[in-house]
């Protein structure tokens, strides 16, 4: 528990600096976690700029997908986002959601929260709402949201099971959520996996996927569908900072991914989760 908490408060140490910083600097890092690399602009980040809702202000290059586009959402829905940064995700999904429905996004960070709500009120959108708290004990009542989205962001969370039931709770019964994050197949380096920044920058914080994909089932959710799968590559500069020559050789030509993954599921109509062994699977 306690290991648990000292990487809660790295994340948010680094991502209170992310809030500080511009765009252009964040989308030039792993996940904005500092300067990344000469080989790529930037190693995670989808292209949000074509879809409608898209404000430069609220993005902040951070993401792994673009989970709104993939979430179903509707007229009159209640969506809520975890980790919602400076608005992103949340402004997209009030594109869909329009003034007659809501949308909360939720983040652990209290300047991304600040930054967050100067952009809703620079576009003045009053049914947006930013609220402070850790993901794994959601500020929301249960059976609320009719959708949840999330952005790069469970993959930092140590205890992702305890964020897929609060999920549950807050979906209403029949609701759904789209999650795009980082996931694994196959063991990463422990050089890798144990440096602080490597976890802050969204890989090292990453399961298995077949380990994520059991974490949902196993909390009631039901219809689990991968909506999207794209590679993750780390380039040579930044693997070259952990491994030798010879480490990278044989990660690179290993068994081993890491993941972007959009992950779409239900909570039942009857709002129940598994009732019996076996019927998860």
């Amino acid at each position: 528990m306690e290991e648990n908490e000292k990487l809660k408060e790295l994340v948010r140490a680094k991502y209170s600096e992310i809030a500080r910083q511009d765009r252009d600097t964040n989308a030039a890092s792993c996940c904005g976690a500092g300067g990344c690399s000469t080989e790529v602009y930037n190693i995670m980040t989808d292209d949000y700029t074509e879809i409608d809702g898209y404000h430069p202000d609220a993005d902040l290059g951070l993401g792994c997908g673009l989970p709104t586009q993939f979430a179903g959402i509707r007229a009159g829905d209640v969506v809520i986002d975890l980790g919602s940064g400076a608005g992103n995700d949340c402004f997209i999904a009030r594109n869909e959601t329009g003034e007659t429905g809501k949308v909360i996004g939720i983040d652990f960070t209290p300047a991304m929260i600040e930054k967050a709500r100067m952009n809703a009120e620079k576009l003045g959108y009053h049914n947006v709402e930013f609220r402070q708290g850790d993901i794994e004990r959601m500020p929301v009542i249960s059976n609320v949201a009719d959708v949840v989205v999330s952005n790069c962001v469970l993959n930092l969370v140590p205890d992702k099971d305890a964020v897929f039931g609060e999920i549950f709770r807050a979906l209403k019964p029949g609701g759904h959520f789209s999650i795009s994050d980082i996931v694994l197949i196959g063991e990463l380096p422990d050089a890798l996996k144990k440096d602080a920044e490597m976890y802050a920058g969204c890989v090292a914080g990453a399961i298995q996927k077949d380990a994520y994909l059991g974490l949902i089932g196993a909390n009631g959710f039901i219809n689990v569908t991968v909506q999207k799968e794209k590679p993750i590559i780390i380039p040579d500069d930044i693997l070259s900072r952990y491994l030798s020559l010879k480490e990278i050789e044989s990660f690179k030509n290993g068994s081993t991914g890491i993941f972007s993954v959009t992950v779409y599921a239900e909570k039942p109509a009857g709002g129940k989760g598994c009732c019996e062994p076996g019927c998860c699977d």
